[in-house]
């Protein structure tokens, strides 16, 4: 599948600006603002700081390596076209790509349903919901993504940029408004005794760490749409570069911000956690609930940037011959993959119907650890070796160091949480190697 190719299908129509917007607005989302009192309970306080720096470092490394590969293949399907490349078109990179594909029918809807659930938690902090009601407030949200979404790349690139501004201004408003009530003495105060030993304190960074990173997840997110970045060779590492240092800074600051108000005690016991700080500060419910309106379009926008980019892995897996041909099928008028967006939001509306957050948040990142982010930093640092005489666009500094650091990051992660978690993404993955064998074997038997 060549970049000329899509060019024909797809409208490079995104600037670097709107890029980074999209990728910025995909990170924020409902994540921080529900993960934070789960990462300041594990870690029992202002510890919970080197969760989120283990996560920005993180989202630095394996950000480097799809920096590089998103400038050298610049093609919609972002992981599925770079682990076909990396890996061989005909041989390992045919499996590799496959299980990604596999995968993805099942991640990125629950992506969408972790979103959307996560929203009406939030909703609920306006209106007392029933869990019914729950469930149909984020049922009629995805809804509406899929309808706003559905017009040329222009008009979301624009959009993308207006949400954006409402997303850093929220937060923004949020570090500016506790300066005045900040207590330095409780932001700061590190302390671990509440773990009985160092493979306790592990075992919460590693559980912690995965909910921050659940939280910048995101960064890559202009790779899946690489057919549609306006000079992308330079554009995409860019756009990964500069919002993982704005979301980082953001992140940071809001964090610190809110536990220099808020004891960590009630932080970790609290369900709206931003809200319960506005109110706070300002003695009004009626700013605790102006902020989760402005919380809840964050949300909004985080979702909208998400379906977006996952809408372009069936349309590129298709049109490479590797999925179900009706996903190729481009709007006439409107330049974009139409039934892989309605497939997409199909599934992530249904499935927003059946699942809890909690487990969607830490299900999420499980599956896609070994397959998408390592086998990718492995892949990567294979192809230097292998071909070291390739044109690269795009070279990460360092070179192997933040491929490296990035899959022990990764591996720590993915080891030091529930075996049950471990199992189901192995289940996933064996799955998929009997989906693909007997595919294989029936394409061979067909032909």
């Amino acid at each position: 599948m060549s970049t000329t190719t899509q060019e024909h299908k797809l409208e490079r129509g995104l600037s670097l600006g709107q890029a980074t917007a999209i990728n910025m607005i995909d990170m924020v989302g409902i994540g921080p603002f529900v993960t934070m009192s789960i990462i300041v309970g594990l870690m029992h306080g202002p510890g919970s700081i080197f969760a989120w720096l283990l996560g920005a470092l993180l989202a630095y490394m394996d950000g480097m390596v799809w920096s590089e590969l998103g400038a050298k293949w610049p093609e919609a399907g972002g992981s599925y076209v770079f682990l076909r490349k990396l890996y061989g078109d005909m041989k390992l990179g045919k499996l590799m790509s496959f299980l990604f594909i596999w995968q993805t029918t099942i991640q990125a809807p629950l992506v969408i349903a972790s979103g959307a659930i996560g929203f009406s938690k939030y909703f609920s902090y306006l209106i007392h919901l029933t869990d019914i009601q729950k469930k149909m407030v984020s049922g009629t949200l995805v809804i509406l993504l899929v309808a706003l979404l559905y017009r040329n790349i222009k008009s979301i690139g624009k959009i993308s940029v207006v949400l954006w501004i409402i997303t850093g201004g929220t937060i923004l408003w949020l570090i500016g408004s506790g300066f005045g009530h900040f207590n330095a003495h409780q932001a700061f105060n590190w302390h671990f005794e509440g773990f009985d030993g160092s493979l306790l304190l592990f075992a919460a960074l590693g559980r912690s760490s995965l909910n921050a990173v659940y939280s910048y997840l995101g960064y890559y997110n202009v790779c899946h749409l690489g057919a549609e970045i306006k000079d992308p060779a330079r554009n995409i590492p860019r756009a990964i570069i500069y919002s993982i240092t704005g979301i980082a800074i953001l992140y940071l600051g809001m964090q610190t911000m809110i536990l220099g108000v808020l004891p960590w005690e009630t932080v970790a016991k609290s369900e709206f956690v931003a809200s319960l700080y506005f109110e706070t500060i300002y003695n009004s419910h009626l700013v605790g609930q102006v902020a989760t309106f402005l919380i809840l379009i964050i949300a909004l926008a985080s979702l909208f940037s998400a379906i977006l980019g996952y809408s372009r892995i069936p349309y590129a897996a298709a049109l490479n011959g590797d999925f179900f041909s009706i996903f190729a099928r481009v709007h006439p008028k409107y330049k974009f993959p139409h039934i892989s967006l309605l497939a997409i939001g199909g599934m992530g509306f249904i499935f927003s119907l059946l699942f809890r957050l909690g487990d969607v948040i830490t299900a999420i990142l499980m599956m896609r650890i070994l397959i998408q982010f390592v086998s990718q930093s492995v892949g990567l640092i294979v192809w230097h070796y292998r071909k070291p005489q390739d044109e690269r666009p795009f070279k990460m500094p360092l070179f192997p160091v933040p491929a490296i650091l990035s899959i022990l990051i990764w591996m720590f992660i993915f080891f030091s949480n529930d075996p049950k978690f471990i199992l189901g993404a192995l289940v996933i993955i064996g799955s998929g190697l009997v989906a693909y064998f007997v595919r294989e074997k029936y394409l061979k038997s067909s032909v």
